[in-house]
């Protein structure tokens, strides 16, 4: 396992953390994360403290895909395991944020939906032997729901002194910019979809 592959693995393991800080029941534990009053914001540190694991584990995400270019250690387990990685992190933090309330559940319901399809997408296309690339709009989709988390985490501030809901923007653009991309896949690879030979 190479480098690049063990910030994956490095990836996988916060998520969990993410997850357990925003699932458990500490309250039927005998503990309690406090909560504090920051200029009208009430915040619990629980979220705090997975917000800043999110942004740690988001950084992953870019690092080990530079190494692995940049040092030529691409392989197939490092592939696999990235993709597996991605949507890991994403999906169920977006449905247990949506569970708690604290975004739309049209959110992660629009974004996972998305995944499926374009996942199926692509193991179509790799079936007729081709390797979809990522494209433009499926990395700006990415970038927006990743900084739109964040910002859910902390609370949308300092957006939130201004009642200016920025998280919830950019959670909403990143699922139009999912659909567009969702399409655009759909585009590139609609002759290997529909079974038909490009130059027919």
């Amino acid at each position: 396992m190479n480098l690049p592959t063990k910030i994956t693995v490095i990836r996988l393991i916060l998520t969990v953390f993410i997850l357990l800080l925003l699932c458990v029941p500490f309250s039927y534990l005998g503990f309690n994360f406090p909560v504090y009053d920051f200029y009208g914001v009430r915040i619990q540190l629980n979220y705090i403290i997975a917000g800043v694991i999110f942004i740690i584990a988001s950084l992953t995400d870019f690092l080990d895909g530079y190494i692995a270019r940049k040092y030529n250690l691409v392989t197939d387990l490092g592939k696999m395991l990235d993709a597996i990685a991605d949507k890991f992190l994403v999906s169920p933090v977006l449905i247990v944020l949506s569970a708690n309330g604290y975004i739309p559940s049209i959110i992660p319901i629009i974004y996972i939906t998305r995944d499926i399809i374009v996942d199926a997408i692509k193991m179509q296309a790799a079936a007729g032997g081709k390797v979809q690339a990522a494209i433009k709009s499926g990395k700006y989709k990415t970038a927006f729901m990743m900084v739109g988390l964040c910002l859910v985490f902390f609370y949308n501030i300092p957006f939130e002194f201004i009642n200016i809901r920025v998280d919830l923007g950019l959670l909403y653009l990143a699922c139009i910019l999912s659909i567009i991309s969702a399409f655009e896949y759909y585009h590139i690879n609609k002759e290997i979809i529909l079974g038909k030979d490009e130059n027919s």
